[in-house]
Protein backbone atom coordinates (compact mmCIF):
# COMPACT_ATOMS: atom_id res chain seq x y z
CA UNK A 1 0.00 0.00 0.00
CA UNK A 2 1.44 3.42 -0.98
CA UNK A 3 2.63 5.49 1.93
CA UNK A 4 1.33 8.94 2.78
CA UNK A 5 2.85 12.26 3.77
CA UNK A 6 1.85 14.09 6.96
CA UNK A 7 1.88 17.87 7.26
CA UNK A 8 1.14 19.93 10.37
CA UNK A 9 0.65 23.63 9.61
CA UNK A 10 0.05 26.51 12.01
CA UNK A 11 -1.44 29.85 11.04
CA UNK A 12 -3.39 28.25 8.21
CA UNK A 13 -6.43 30.53 8.14
CA UNK A 14 -5.03 33.64 6.43
CA UNK A 15 -2.43 34.89 3.98
CA UNK A 16 0.40 32.61 3.00
CA UNK A 17 -0.70 30.02 5.57
CA UNK A 18 -4.10 29.66 3.92
CA UNK A 19 -2.44 29.37 0.53
CA UNK A 20 -0.07 26.68 1.80
CA UNK A 21 -2.98 24.73 3.27
CA UNK A 22 -4.79 24.72 -0.08
CA UNK A 23 -1.65 23.69 -1.96
CA UNK A 24 -1.02 20.80 0.46
CA UNK A 25 -4.39 19.19 -0.26
CA UNK A 26 -3.77 15.91 -2.06
CA UNK A 27 -5.14 12.36 -1.84
CA UNK A 28 -1.84 11.01 -0.49
CA UNK A 29 -1.45 13.79 2.10
CA UNK A 30 -2.75 14.03 5.66
CA UNK A 31 -2.96 17.69 6.68
CA UNK A 32 -3.54 19.08 10.16
CA UNK A 33 -4.15 22.84 10.32
CA UNK A 34 -3.89 24.74 13.61
CA UNK A 35 -5.31 28.26 13.62
CA UNK A 36 -7.55 30.54 15.64
CA UNK A 37 -10.36 30.00 13.17
CA UNK A 38 -11.55 27.05 11.13
CA UNK A 39 -11.95 27.56 7.37
CA UNK A 40 -15.12 26.19 5.79
CA UNK A 41 -13.66 26.96 2.36
CA UNK A 42 -10.60 24.80 3.08
CA UNK A 43 -12.81 21.96 4.30
CA UNK A 44 -14.84 22.11 1.08
CA UNK A 45 -11.70 22.09 -1.07
CA UNK A 46 -10.33 19.13 0.89
CA UNK A 47 -13.53 17.18 0.26
CA UNK A 48 -13.38 18.01 -3.44
CA UNK A 49 -9.74 16.92 -3.64
CA UNK A 50 -10.30 13.71 -1.71
CA UNK A 51 -7.73 14.91 0.82
CA UNK A 52 -7.57 14.20 4.54
CA UNK A 53 -7.63 17.57 6.28
CA UNK A 54 -8.29 18.16 9.96
CA UNK A 55 -8.60 21.65 11.43
CA UNK A 56 -8.11 22.66 15.05
CA UNK A 57 -9.30 26.03 16.32
CA UNK A 58 -6.68 26.82 18.96
CA UNK A 59 -5.10 29.88 20.55
CA UNK A 60 -1.37 29.23 20.24
CA UNK A 61 -0.65 31.60 23.12
CA UNK A 62 -1.84 28.58 25.14
CA UNK A 63 1.14 26.68 23.78
CA UNK A 64 1.51 24.03 26.48
CA UNK A 65 -2.00 22.73 25.85
CA UNK A 66 -1.54 22.93 22.07
CA UNK A 67 1.72 20.97 22.20
CA UNK A 68 0.23 18.26 24.41
CA UNK A 69 -2.72 17.85 22.05
CA UNK A 70 -0.42 17.65 19.02
CA UNK A 71 1.84 15.05 20.61
CA UNK A 72 -1.09 12.85 21.58
CA UNK A 73 -2.65 13.16 18.10
CA UNK A 74 0.56 12.19 16.27
CA UNK A 75 1.31 9.37 18.72
CA UNK A 76 -2.07 7.82 17.89
CA UNK A 77 -1.16 7.59 14.19
CA UNK A 78 0.51 4.61 12.55
CA UNK A 79 4.00 5.88 11.82
CA UNK A 80 4.61 3.06 9.35
CA UNK A 81 1.91 4.54 7.10
CA UNK A 82 4.02 7.64 6.32
CA UNK A 83 7.22 8.08 4.37
CA UNK A 84 7.50 11.80 5.15
CA UNK A 85 6.29 14.05 7.98
CA UNK A 86 6.65 17.80 8.32
CA UNK A 87 5.80 20.51 10.83
CA UNK A 88 5.44 24.03 9.43
CA UNK A 89 5.49 26.68 12.16
CA UNK A 90 3.92 29.58 10.29
CA UNK A 91 1.76 31.36 12.89
CA UNK A 92 2.79 34.76 14.23
CA UNK A 93 1.18 37.55 16.23
CA UNK A 94 1.61 41.27 15.61
CA UNK A 95 1.59 43.97 18.23
CA UNK A 96 0.85 47.64 17.62
CA UNK A 97 3.67 49.51 15.91
CA UNK A 98 5.77 51.48 18.36
CA UNK A 99 8.21 51.10 21.27
CA UNK A 100 7.45 48.23 23.63
CA UNK A 101 6.63 50.55 26.55
CA UNK A 102 3.66 51.87 24.56
CA UNK A 103 2.14 48.37 24.27
CA UNK A 104 0.41 46.30 26.91
CA UNK A 105 2.25 43.57 28.76
CA UNK A 106 -0.50 41.12 27.80
CA UNK A 107 -0.13 41.82 24.06
CA UNK A 108 3.67 41.59 24.22
CA UNK A 109 3.53 38.31 26.12
CA UNK A 110 1.01 36.86 23.67
CA UNK A 111 3.17 37.82 20.69
CA UNK A 112 6.19 36.08 22.21
CA UNK A 113 4.19 32.97 23.08
CA UNK A 114 2.67 32.63 19.62
CA UNK A 115 5.80 33.61 17.71
CA UNK A 116 8.49 31.73 19.63
CA UNK A 117 7.22 29.68 22.56
CA UNK A 118 4.63 27.85 20.47
CA UNK A 119 7.09 26.86 17.69
CA UNK A 120 9.51 25.59 20.34
CA UNK A 121 6.92 23.49 22.17
CA UNK A 122 5.19 22.24 19.02
CA UNK A 123 8.57 21.24 17.59
CA UNK A 124 9.41 19.35 20.78
CA UNK A 125 6.04 17.58 20.69
CA UNK A 126 6.46 16.72 16.99
CA UNK A 127 9.96 15.33 17.53
CA UNK A 128 8.93 13.26 20.56
CA UNK A 129 5.93 11.76 18.80
CA UNK A 130 7.86 10.84 15.64
CA UNK A 131 11.20 9.86 17.22
CA UNK A 132 10.89 6.17 16.35
CA UNK A 133 9.35 6.72 12.93
CA UNK A 134 11.41 5.74 9.88
CA UNK A 135 9.84 8.54 7.82
CA UNK A 136 11.76 11.55 6.57
CA UNK A 137 11.17 14.26 9.23
CA UNK A 138 11.31 17.99 8.57
CA UNK A 139 10.57 21.12 10.60
CA UNK A 140 10.12 24.34 8.64
CA UNK A 141 9.99 27.52 10.70
CA UNK A 142 8.71 30.57 8.84
CA UNK A 143 11.01 33.39 9.83
CA UNK A 144 11.50 36.90 8.44
CA UNK A 145 14.18 39.27 7.30
CA UNK A 146 13.31 41.17 10.47
CA UNK A 147 14.84 38.33 12.46
CA UNK A 148 18.14 39.29 10.88
CA UNK A 149 17.69 43.06 10.62
CA UNK A 150 16.24 45.13 13.43
CA UNK A 151 13.43 47.57 12.64
CA UNK A 152 12.11 50.36 14.83
CA UNK A 153 8.61 49.99 16.28
CA UNK A 154 8.70 46.18 15.86
CA UNK A 155 10.84 44.90 18.74
CA UNK A 156 8.59 42.01 19.76
CA UNK A 157 8.23 40.70 16.22
CA UNK A 158 11.97 41.07 15.54
CA UNK A 159 12.72 39.23 18.78
CA UNK A 160 10.49 36.26 17.96
CA UNK A 161 11.95 35.85 14.50
CA UNK A 162 15.57 36.23 15.66
CA UNK A 163 14.82 33.69 18.37
CA UNK A 164 13.28 31.34 15.84
CA UNK A 165 16.41 31.49 13.69
CA UNK A 166 18.73 30.62 16.57
CA UNK A 167 16.33 28.02 17.97
CA UNK A 168 16.43 26.30 14.58
CA UNK A 169 20.22 26.37 14.46
CA UNK A 170 20.45 24.75 17.89
CA UNK A 171 17.77 22.12 17.22
CA UNK A 172 19.49 21.23 13.93
CA UNK A 173 22.72 20.53 15.82
CA UNK A 174 20.84 18.21 18.18
CA UNK A 175 19.05 16.36 15.39
CA UNK A 176 22.26 15.89 13.38
CA UNK A 177 23.54 13.57 16.12
CA UNK A 178 20.44 11.37 16.24
CA UNK A 179 19.59 8.35 14.09
CA UNK A 180 17.18 9.52 11.38
CA UNK A 181 17.10 12.94 12.98
CA UNK A 182 14.84 15.64 11.64
CA UNK A 183 16.05 18.26 9.20
CA UNK A 184 15.26 21.84 10.16
CA UNK A 185 15.22 25.21 8.41
CA UNK A 186 14.19 28.69 9.50
CA UNK A 187 13.14 30.29 6.21
CA UNK A 188 12.44 33.93 5.40
CA UNK A 189 9.67 33.84 2.75
CA UNK A 190 10.16 37.29 1.23
CA UNK A 191 7.88 40.32 1.32
CA UNK A 192 4.31 39.11 0.89
CA UNK A 193 1.07 40.98 0.24
CA UNK A 194 -0.68 39.98 3.49
CA UNK A 195 -2.40 41.57 6.48
CA UNK A 196 1.02 42.26 7.99
CA UNK A 197 1.83 44.61 5.12
CA UNK A 198 -1.50 46.39 5.60
CA UNK A 199 -0.59 46.73 9.29
CA UNK A 200 2.80 48.24 8.43
CA UNK A 201 1.42 50.67 5.85
CA UNK A 202 -1.16 51.90 8.37
CA UNK A 203 1.46 52.75 10.99
CA UNK A 204 2.10 56.26 12.28
CA UNK A 205 5.12 57.61 10.40
CA UNK A 206 6.16 59.61 13.46
CA UNK A 207 6.79 56.42 15.42
CA UNK A 208 7.52 54.15 12.49
CA UNK A 209 10.25 55.67 10.31
CA UNK A 210 10.20 52.86 7.73
CA UNK A 211 6.52 53.30 6.84
CA UNK A 212 7.32 54.96 3.52
CA UNK A 213 9.40 51.96 2.44
CA UNK A 214 6.45 49.61 2.89
CA UNK A 215 4.06 51.99 1.15
CA UNK A 216 6.51 52.09 -1.73
CA UNK A 217 6.69 48.30 -2.01
CA UNK A 218 2.91 48.18 -2.51
CA UNK A 219 2.79 51.09 -4.93
CA UNK A 220 5.60 49.64 -7.05
CA UNK A 221 4.06 46.16 -7.17
CA UNK A 222 7.02 44.60 -5.38
CA UNK A 223 5.02 42.38 -3.02
CA UNK A 224 4.72 38.64 -3.67
CA UNK A 225 1.20 37.20 -3.68
CA UNK A 226 0.38 34.73 -0.89
CA UNK A 227 -0.20 32.03 -3.52
CA UNK A 228 3.20 32.50 -5.15
CA UNK A 229 4.97 32.78 -1.80
CA UNK A 230 3.31 29.57 -0.58
CA UNK A 231 4.42 27.71 -3.70
CA UNK A 232 8.02 28.85 -3.25
CA UNK A 233 8.07 27.92 0.44
CA UNK A 234 6.60 24.47 -0.18
CA UNK A 235 9.06 23.90 -3.02
CA UNK A 236 11.85 24.71 -0.57
CA UNK A 237 10.40 22.26 1.95
CA UNK A 238 10.50 19.53 -0.71
CA UNK A 239 14.12 20.15 -1.73
CA UNK A 240 16.56 17.26 -1.55
CA UNK A 241 19.05 19.52 0.24
CA UNK A 242 16.53 20.81 2.80
CA UNK A 243 18.40 21.38 6.06
CA UNK A 244 21.80 21.96 4.46
CA UNK A 245 21.57 25.46 5.90
CA UNK A 246 19.55 25.89 9.08
CA UNK A 247 18.74 29.55 8.32
CA UNK A 248 17.82 30.55 4.78
CA UNK A 249 15.92 33.04 2.62
CA UNK A 250 13.67 31.81 -0.17
CA UNK A 251 14.86 34.72 -2.34
CA UNK A 252 18.43 33.39 -2.29
CA UNK A 253 17.51 30.10 -3.98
Amino acid sequence: MPKKKLFVLTGASRGMGAAMAEQLLAPDHVLLCISRQRSDALAAKADAAGAACEQWSLDLSQSVDAAAKLQAWIAALDGAAFDAVALINNAAALTRLGPIDEDTDADLASALRVGLEAPLLLSAAFLRATRTWAADKRVLNISSGLGRRAMAASAAYCATKAGMDHLTRAMALDEANRPNGAKLVSLAPGVIDTDMQVHLRAGDAAGFPEKANFVGLKEKGQLTSPTDAAARVLAYLARADFGASAVADVRDT
